[in-house]
């Protein structure tokens, strides 16, 4: 039986991977920006533009959204390490995307090269 590893680990070969050096200027190109991380991932913080489709509702997202379904799009995906944003980019190129590229390292290692982050403003009561 395969694990999420297993599952991973043969997807990385089938996907365009970018290294962090080159995700800033991929971004710059891409028509979007995608957060496959859960909804209190992104809320914690994430890379400047990025839309949030956790990759559990990915397909039906792209399906049922119409400024998402063009197939020629640039598309840059990220999640926390690497793993899920594979799966996806996998899973984008089987619907028919044609330009879909992963960060390698993620969100993890975007933040610790200290690159930019959305974080949440916490309220003030001054």
């Amino acid at each position: 039986m395969k694990t999420a590893h297993d599952l991973v680990t043969a997807a990385k070969p089938r996907i365009r991977e970018i290294p962090l050096d080159e995700a800033e200027q991929a971004i710059r190109d891409a028509d979007l920006l995608l957060d496959v991380r859960e909804a209190d991932e992104y809320a914690a913080g994430h890379l400047p533009g990025a839309m949030l489709v956790p990759r559990g509702i990915l397909e039906f997202k792209l399906s049922s959204t119409p400024e998402l379904g063009a197939r020629d799009r640039k598309v840059v995906l990220y999640c926390k390490t690497s793993g899920r944003a594979a799966l996806a980019a996998l899973a984008m190129q089987e619907m028919g995307y044609i330009d879909v590229q992963s960060i390698a390292g993620g969100f993890e290692a975007w933040a610790a090269a200290g690159k930019p982050v959305v974080k949440p403003q916490a309220p003030s009561f001054d």
